[in-house]
């Protein structure tokens, strides 16, 4: 099983001199020579370097104390996620599934080699504690693919031991750079390895990102554009189980589904429809993970909430037991989804149709009008599903028209997210008020699902001879919620009208 760390480091240009001393640095007590290391790295990449593109790396390294395969995911300047799995000779299953979303169906191909000698030194404290880990680096690099050649160079690496404070390197700078020590122009060895042994130089000049959005046609790809990446980006987040990367994910997925939906006069539905049906698809999917992580969180907090005295039974125990029980199969059955061929042929879809999107004449139009149009259309038809579930009366037809709305509301806050960069503060002040009243029709959808989960959990009970009473009792608690939302709804409702209209 893979394992997990997070690397904070930064690396400097080295030249004859070596490393400073660094004692006396931020509580540096001793400098301990740890000798040499000798260390051998293949780094593996598509045929089109995608991993690199991203600023991610995936390597097997021999040598070292940490011997096996690597990959590193980008977090904020000098500081990765680092996935490690033991030493084999094809990239592991688990290694490999981190990438997926980006590699799908092209081979991992050996790119690089890199071999380093590394003189390595322990910077420690007065009670002999690793503060950091310095080390002077001799590195040849070889490319494997194409025209490329090879490349020496010597550089200085500070990394950070574990949990150890940041600012510690900020020290550790200041003291290298009086020295005449520069930070590295690279974020990487395979950066760096990847420039200098490039057949064509001039291939890799500056990244330039895409250009400012001037039609309608710009800012609605642009939108979906983010959407593709996000999905791409949290794949990986997802398959860790990083806490709330399932909503992200989720939210994405029906952020590009309301882009093509809810702007139909800029994209052709003929061509878009199918995408927002697999889009869809995704989403329910991702669902069933984050709906009973949400439900498991209110009612665990809603049963901590009561006092001892009212909690008869096994409830914890019998909570726990159902809570974990639809996790796993509810995380099994989403590996297999990001795993499927119908879910990385989405991501294909999704990228032919950015590649090559399919333009309406309303794309080329200056994008205020435009998009003001789509998204006040959403608004409108909004409005309607909200006016008629307020004159429902309370029950089961009403939860179902309130939950309608919450869906419409969820589709109008995505499209104004989407057109904030053209109309500025009044879509932001859209966005928000859509914000508020998602919330609060979310809480009360959140109630009717709580009522429903204690029913059958009262019913196990029952069954099983305990006491039913707090489940009862967290039922009238639940149903006094979404009560209260109810009543809060058409005042909120009034106020999201005026500011509509003023």
């Amino acid at each position: 099983m893979a394992d997990a760390k997070r690397e904070i480091e930064r690396k400097y240009e080295s030249d004859d001199s070596g490393l400073p001393d660094l004692t006396g640095v931020g509580g540096v007590a001793a400098v301990l020579d740890k000798g040499l290391v000798e260390l051998d790295a293949t780094y593996y990449d598509t045929a089109d370097e995608r991993l690199s593109a991203a600023a991610l790396t995936l390597r097997r390294r021999t040598g070292g104390a940490d011997a096996g395969w690597h990959l590193k995911f980008p977090v904020a300047p000098g500081v990765r996620d680092e996935i490690q799995a033991p030493l084999s000779d094809t990239v592991p299953e688990e290694i490999a599934a981190l990438v997926r979303s980006r590699v799908r169906y092209d081979a991992l191909v050996p790119l690089v080699r890199l071999r380093s000698t590394r003189d390595v030194r322990h910077l420690v404290d007065a009670g002999g504690a690793l503060l950091a880990e310095a080390s002077v680096d001799a590195v040849t690099a070889e490319r494997l693919t194409g025209k490329g050649g090879t490349a020496q160079w010597t550089e200085i690496e500070v990394e950070l031991a574990d949990g150890g404070d940041p600012a510690f390197l900020d020290q550790v700078e200041k003291r290298l750079r009086r020295a005449g020590v520069r930070p590295s122009g690279t974020p990487s060895k395979l950066a760096r390895a990847l420039e200098q042994t490039a057949a064509r130089r001039t291939r890799r000049g500056k990244k330039t990102g895409p250009a400012q959005p001037v039609t309608a046609g710009d800012h609605v790809l642009a939108h979906l554009r983010a959407q593709r990446d996000a999905l791409v980006e949290l794949d990986p987040a997802v398959r860790r189980e990083v806490p709330d990367s399932v909503h992200r994910m989720r939210v994405a997925t029906r952020r590009a589904r309301s882009t093509l939906r809810t702007f139909r006069t800029v994209l052709d539905r003929t061509a878009t429809d199918p995408v927002g049906a697999e889009l869809r698809w995704l989403a329910a999917e991702l669902g069933l993970d984050r709906d009973q992580e949400v439900l498991a969180e209110r009612l665990t907090t809603a049963l901590d909430a009561l006092p001892p005295d009212l909690v008869t039974g096994p409830v914890p125990e019998r909570l726990a037991a159902w809570a974990d029980a639809r996790r796993r199969s509810a995380r099994g059955h989403l590996t297999g989804v990001l795993d499927s061929r119908r879910y990385l042929t989405l991501l294909d879809t999704l990228d032919r149709l950015l590649a090559d999107p399919p333009l309406l004449k309303a794309a080329g139009k200056k994008p205020a009008k435009v998009l003001h149009k789509a998204v006040h259309k959403d608004l409108a038809t909004l409005s309607g599903l909200v006016e008629q579930a307020l004159h429902l009366p309370p029950g089961e037809e009403r939860d179902v028209a309130l939950h309608e709305a919450r869906k419409k509301a969820k589709r109008t806050r995505y499209a104004a997210e989407a057109a904030v960069p053209a109309l500025g503060a009044p879509a932001r002040s859209l966005t928000g008020s859509m914000k508020a009243l998602t919330t609060l029709l979310g809480d009360h959808q959140d109630s009717v699902m709580a009522r429903h989960t204690l029913r059958e959990l009262s019913a196990m009970a029952h069954a099983a001879g305990e006491s039913a009473f707090t489940y009862g009792l967290l039922y009238g608690r639940e149903e006094a919620r979404a009560a209260a939302a109810e009543t809060d709804l058409p005042g909120l409702w009034k106020k999201i009208g005026s500011g509509a209209s003023g």
